[in-house]
């Protein structure tokens, strides 16, 4: 049996993954898109989506997944429910192992995302999309004029927690210890808030509600002391962490993040923007974007990983 080589080789089925498959299988390009066992993304633990343009109804997140998959597929890319373990970017064509299997590549796009870092207590699972929350931009809009809560004492804490109060009644920021890890300039903006209030030496300990989010269960880290907090919506903004573990190799920021490379031509305009530190080898959407996070920028950023993943091939010899 021959031996299947792929121009494009795609890690990751999220937005960047299959808009990378998109563009790459319409450039003529041989695509393989190595989707995961659970593939899709964190769409899939998203109920309704009503920021992403072209559903003026919105759109249910793992039908727009499913619809993106069929989509890619559709148009000829194959689709592979394999989990990535290893990469080999030491040698030409590159080497993907999934589940045991060797697949080669010409050039390799990263799509893997990242992960929200969640409290991992009780009823957080069970009320994911129903009232709780990482990302207040993607979920402000259904508490507008309700109570809210934000976790956290990073920059992302004091941004999600600004951001609601755009739309919320009030926002209450519960935090671990006595004072923010955030920036001095982030902390002055939050305690200027009057829609903001903070909640010192608290921590989650449960989740309370069942068809949605009603409340927290808070311990004082202090005396040691648990009560109930009432609230519409939780906001866990503790971090996200990036996929990218498993890319030997590859140069990664002190956060973990695959760095994103400008690189370019020989007039000094740029010829690639989504390359990393290993040539035919690119990268879109959350690993290496700690700034957005939305699923349209992700989208985005896997566009112009396959568009550059087709020049660079064009130039090869």
């Amino acid at each position: 049996m021959t031996e299947i080589l792929y121009d494009v080789i795609i890690i990751g089925s999220g937005p960047a993954g299959f808009s990378a498959a998109i563009y790459a299988v319409r450039s003529g390009r041989k695509t393989l898109l190595l989707s995961g066992v659970r593939w899709g993304g964190q769409l899939m633990l998203t109920t309704l989506v009503e920021n992403y343009p072209g559903f003026p109804d919105g759109i249910q997140g793992p039908e727009l997944m499913l619809n993106m998959r069929k989509q890619t597929e559709r148009l000829g890319a194959e689709v592979v429910n394999a989990d990535f373990e290893k990469a080999d970017f030491s040698k030409k064509p590159f080497q993907v192992t999934a589940e045991g299997k060797i697949y080669r590549g010409k050039s390799v796009i990263i799509a893997t995302g990242a992960d929200s870092i969640w409290l991992n207590v009780p009823g957080e699972m069970q009320l994911r999309g129903k009232g709780v929350s990482t990302c207040a931009t993607c979920d402000a809009f259904f508490f507008r004029g309700k109570n809210v809560v934000v976790v956290g004492g990073g920059d992302s804490a004091m941004e999600e927690a600004l951001f609601l109060a755009n739309v919320a009644k009030s926002v209450t920021i519960i935090h671990r210890r006595d004072k923010f890890r955030a920036s001095h300039a982030m902390q002055q903006r939050v305690f200027n808030d009057g829609k903001i209030k903070v909640l010192w030496n608290k921590t989650v300990t449960a989740f309370l509600g069942a068809e949605k989010v009603t409340g927290v269960k808070l311990k004082d880290t202090v005396s040691g002391k648990e009560t109930d907090f009432d609230t519409d919506g939780v906001f866990v903004a503790i971090g996200h962490k990036p996929n990218s573990d498993r890319f030997k190799g590859i140069e990664l920021d002190k956060k973990g993040y695959i760095v994103r490379k400008e690189i370019p031509d020989e007039q000094g305009l740029l010829k690639f923007r989504s390359a990393t530190s290993v040539p035919g080898v690119f990268v879109g959407g959350d690993v290496h974007d700690y700034r957005y996070k939305q699923a349209i920028t992700a989208a985005a950023f896997g566009c112009m990983a396959a568009l550059d993943a087709d020049k660079w091939l064009m130039e090869q010899k």
